[in-house]
């Protein structure tokens, strides 16, 4: 008898310790991850530093001084917005031309493993192009270092773009022949995803990426650089990260293996979420699946001192006086 209750309350034991470790938060190291760059919101895929949001988007887009920025091979620029709803950001290439301003500039282009596309609304239009030697007035050329490739020519379409992007004061300065402006679209950038001026021979170009409800009128438009995202292959939200953030935690990685952690408010990380956290450090409530799990692990310490002998028991056991012959 006393053997069977030693291992039923050895086997409760067992199954309190794995209870515990399944549903209580694992601690990592700490790391503060922020939930803004100056005055812009940060959230999952984006991090404020190193370890935070997702690792694919990190070396990409990141914030200095209080600065958020999109980093590619062609160089660095400073992010406008970010649509979270429509996963959308909107980066600004100071070197490009607009309506108020006009650049020489090297061109901008995309890493080719980099996780955004271009955004269908985008129009681009390269600016002062050579027409007698530049490759987009050739049905095909040498492209990328020899290998052949179908140059993106010309949208025939473009012209009423070219027209109205000319009558802006400082690009109409230039005197420059309407056409010499090429207008194509991002999906024809060609494999290396990259607008090479010098390649091109264009001085400058533009990008529109909303003509803010006024197509005739180029001091409205909205100048910048349109690009789509995904989460991952099936673009689904990370179900972990999605309650990390209601917890009111910010998504992060750590470890060889990048695995998910969630950054608390007060620097400490777990695994789950920041729950227990803010239940410990700041009394708020746990919520109704934590409140289950506790009320689960209290249940199985009730059972084990229920199989165990009370204190009285085992010293009377352990008297001869109260044995009986």
């Amino acid at each position: 008898m006393k053997a069977m209750k030693m291992k039923l309350e050895s086997s409760l034991i067992t199954l309190l310790c794995f209870i515990s470790l399944a549903f209580l938060p694992s601690f990592v190291s700490p790391q503060s991850c922020k939930k803004t760059c100056g005055d812009q919101l940060i959230r999952y895929p984006f991090g404020s530093g190193p370890g935070c949001g997702d690792p694919r988007f990190q070396k990409y887009i990141t914030c200095n001084q209080q600065k958020l920025s999109m980093t590619t091979h062609t160089g660095s620029y400073p992010v406008n917005a970010i649509d979270y709803d429509n996963q959308v950001i909107y980066i600004q290439d100071p070197t490009m031309s607009t309506c108020s301003s006009t650049h020489s500039s090297k061109g901008f282009g995309l890493d080719w493993d980099a996780p955004f596309v271009f955004h269908d609304d985008n129009v681009f239009a390269l600016l002062d192009c050579s027409t007698s030697s530049s490759p987009l007035y050739k049905s095909s050329s040498l492209f990328n270092g020899g290998n052949s490739s179908e140059i993106p020519l010309c949208d025939n379409e473009g012209a009423p773009f070219c027209s109205l992007l000319y009558s802006c004061p400082e690009i109409s300065t230039l005197n420059l022949p309407i056409s010499t402006c090429c207008v194509y679209t991002p999906v024809d950038l060609g494999p290396v995803f990259k607008i090479d001026l010098q390649r091109l021979q264009c001085t400058s170009y533009t990008a529109v990426y909303s003509f803010n409800g006024q197509q005739s009128n180029p001091e409205s438009w909205n100048y910048g650089v349109a690009l789509k995202y995904r989460f991952n292959v099936n673009n689904d939200y990370p179900r972990e990260c999605s309650t990390c953030e209601r917890s009111n935690g910010v998504c992060g990685y750590t470890g060889f293996f990048n695995s998910f952690i969630c950054s608390c408010i007060t620097g400490v990380n777990t695994t789950t979420d920041c729950y227990f956290e803010a239940y410990w450090s700041n009394g708020i409530r746990l919520n109704p699946p934590q409140i289950g799990i506790w009320l689960i692990i209290s249940l199985v310490w009730l059972l084990i001192w229920a199989v165990r002998p009370c204190a009285f028991c085992r010293s009377v056991d352990a008297n001869p006086k109260y044995k009986v012959n």
